[in-house]
């Protein structure tokens, strides 16, 4: 695997590619590789002839107070993993790279909408930081394929209609959230458990999963959000947000739709945890 942290070195590689009439898949990342992040190589690489990997942790899309500083760094480690992947380039740029200018005079994209609720309002400007630095990675890697998780399904939209509405010519692909055994859904931040909170964790899925059943069966959505959070409450979590969207616009869903989704983020100890579930009635 060639790694890099410059962009030049990237483009190179990519136009031999592309010499040679060759399809080429990307998967964006933070680093700190798990099973989740390995699924999404394996999968860029059952699409594609050759597969980009970035390891980019984006200061423009933490907050003042969140966890930029101490976000894991195990760049040696994600190396090898990759490699056994099949990843076959590895972007590693700095934020002097990404930013030459600093955060504060950088053009930035805003895809307006459905980067305002959820996670969005918790944290305020992150999908202005996720759409702009992927906008960037996509114009440096220019992939025809890009993978991301389905587990941040909020930011999987946003790339979608980023992509739709500025004519990028890339097919988005979501797989689905990986798990751990518990059913707690595999994260960078699952490291900040301690032992006791992780063995709590898996009552956020079971709680979103309760909710879904609810709705199935006819159950108000106001009765089944309570009793969720009352759940959540008492497995030790503080809930951020857990509400019921529209799948498709992520639109506060109403009672005659039909695709919906559940998302939940929750506080647990020093993690913000977030899990959701796509499903039809």
């Amino acid at each position: 695997m060639i790694t890099s942290a410059h962009i030049d070195d990237i483009r190179t590689q990519v136009r031999a590619w592309r010499a040679k009439a060759e399809t080429v898949a990307f998967v964006p990342t933070m680093g700190n590789l798990h099973q989740g992040h390995i699924t999404l190589v394996k999968e860029a690489a059952s699409k594609c002839d050759h597969v980009v990997v970035s390891i980019f942790v984006n200061p423009m899309q933490f907050g003042q107070n969140e966890d930029l500083d101490a976000y894991p760094r195990t760049l040696a480690a994600d190396s090898e993993a990759l490699t056994a992947a099949g990843a076959e380039l590895l972007f590693t740029p700095t934020p002097a790279v990404m930013y030459p200018k600093g955060l504060e005079q950088q053009t930035y994209v805003e895809v307006p909408g459905i980067s305002d609720v959820l996670c969005g309002a918790s944290r305020p400007g992150h999908f202005r930081g996720v759409a702009t630095i992927v906008c960037k990675l996509f114009n440096i890697v220019q992939p025809d394929v890009a993978l991301f998780g389905n587990k941040d399904y909020q930011q999987l939209l946003v790339i979608k209609t980023m992509v739709e509405d500025l004519s990028l010519p890339i097919e988005i692909i979501g797989i689905d959230t990986i798990r751990e055994d518990s059913g707690l859904a595999m994260s960078s931040r699952n490291g900040y458990l301690t032992a006791a909170e992780k063995a709590a964790a898996p009552a956020l899925k079971q709680a979103i999963d309760a909710m879904a059943t609810g709705i199935k069966q006819g159950e108000s959505f106001e009765q089944v959000t309570e009793l969720a959070k009352a759940k959540l409450i008492a497995a030790g979590f503080t809930p951020d947000y857990l509400e019921i969207r529209h799948a498709h616009t992520l639109e506060q869903a109403q009672h005659q739709d039909q695709a919906l989704v559940i998302l939940a983020a929750a506080y647990i100890g020093k993690a913000r945890l977030i899990d959701n579930l796509r499903f039809d009635r």
